[in-house]
């Protein structure tokens, strides 16, 4: 199963991780991925998300919340027309990493039929992605803490 994963050690708490993670409000002003979140935080709800890659333009997704452990884990599952042809689930790891903070793990699995086919086109705009909403989450929980 092809995975995208990228982390980073943030000075901070779990909870102030976790609280700038999940305040949804806030995504315009620190978030340059997901620009956008709507909805509600509780497995089996769909969220509306709307986010930008490196060098393209933005798209929209709702995926379905599937998991929610408050300070530790956020996991969603999203599908391209139905499921079993793409899908991808994104996860938000918060671990605690000693007397010096939290590292934060952004992981999403892809599987599917049209995986291979697809994966040349997203793995690099994603992990570009991902790295710069970590440094921004980074940037963002530490100035709060």
């Amino acid at each position: 199963m092809p995975t995208i994963k990228t982390a980073i050690d943030i000075s901070a708490s779990a909870e102030m991780v976790w609280r700038v993670l999940t305040y949804f409000p806030d995504y315009p002003r620190w978030n340059p991925f997901l620009v956008s979140i709507q909805g509600s935080l509780a497995p089996g709800q769909r969220l509306k998300i709307q986010a930008r890659l490196p060098r393209s333009g933005e798209y929209k997704f709702s995926p379905l919340v599937v998991k929610v452990i408050p300070a530790t884990e956020l996991r969603w599952r999203r599908w391209r027309l139905i499921e079993g042809i793409f899908d991808r689930e994104q996860a938000f790891f918060i671990i605690p990493n000693g007397i010096k903070g939290v590292r934060f793990i952004q992981r999403e699995h892809f599987s599917g039929m049209l995986v291979s086919l697809v994966m040349p086109f997203v793995t690099e705009k994603t992990h570009k992605a991902f790295n710069l909403m970590n440094l921004a989450l980074k940037r963002t929980a530490e100035a709060k803490h």
